[in-house]
């Protein structure tokens, strides 16, 4: 497919759509933001106001923050499948906009999540942030990952049962590639030292692998 034949028109339609319903159901977003700053809280009063290592606090937040998205991204397309209108909206919408614009509107969420839970984050365990930017372009990559793995993942899943439990264990094992790399670049970011640049080039290319998966898969679900 040519970039000019690709259906950019039907993708904002389906982002508005969901932004749209998003703003009308706001619990699944209220839930999201309430986890992470419930789990957030509980993990700064265990530690006591104690040190915690650059690396631990690095793995905390990327904790936090999958498991915050998982609240929400799970139900990327419960809308549809309680309606039964997702067949529908394929025979209407492309099958790449349906989910580029699944994508997107997760992605948004993750953004609006992490900018609410990172300074929380940062006051709590009394962090410092030595390299702002690599900070930003860890975070920037892992939740494009987190975004493709989890909207794929809530396509395969929208159908079962014990989505809950079930979700978590199926995205865990696909993002882990994003999460180690992402772990040593926020600590990285923590601590001031060098910046090593092959682990945001293993991001960047395990970013593109997880988006063409999920746009390869996606028609076939």
């Amino acid at each position: 497919m040519k970039l000019s034949d690709f259906p950019f028109k039907q993708v904002a339609a389906i982002l508005r759509k969901d932004f749209l319903i998003g703003m009308r159901r706001r619990a699944t977003f209220a839930a999201m933001m309430m986890f992470a700053l419930t789990a957030v809280a509980s993990l700064s009063l265990s530690t006591g106001g104690a040190f915690v290592e650059p690396k631990l606090l690095a793995a905390l937040l990327w904790v936090v923050i999958f498991f915050a998205a998982s609240a929400g991204i799970a139900g990327t397309f419960d809308d549809e499948a309680t309606a039964g209108t997702l067949p529908t909206l394929k025979l209407y919408a492309n099958a790449q906009a349906i989910l580029f614009g699944k994508m997107i509107y997760v992605f948004l969420s993750l953004v609006a999540l992490t900018i609410f839970i990172l300074p929380i984050f940062l006051i709590l365990f009394d962090a410092a942030i030595e390299n702002f930017f690599l900070l930003l372009a860890t975070v920037f990559l892992g939740l494009i990952g987190l975004s493709a793995a989890g909207t794929l993942t809530a396509a395969l899943t929208t159908s079962a049962t014990v989505k809950g439990g079930l979700f978590p264990i199926l995205l865990f094992p696909i993002t882990l590639p994003i999460f180690l790399p992402a772990i040593s670049l926020t600590e990285i970011s923590f601590t001031g030292e060098a910046v090593d640049s092959g682990l945001l080039v293993v991001m960047t290319v395990f970013d593109l692998i997880l988006i063409t998966a999920s746009s390869i898969l996606f028609d076939y679900l």
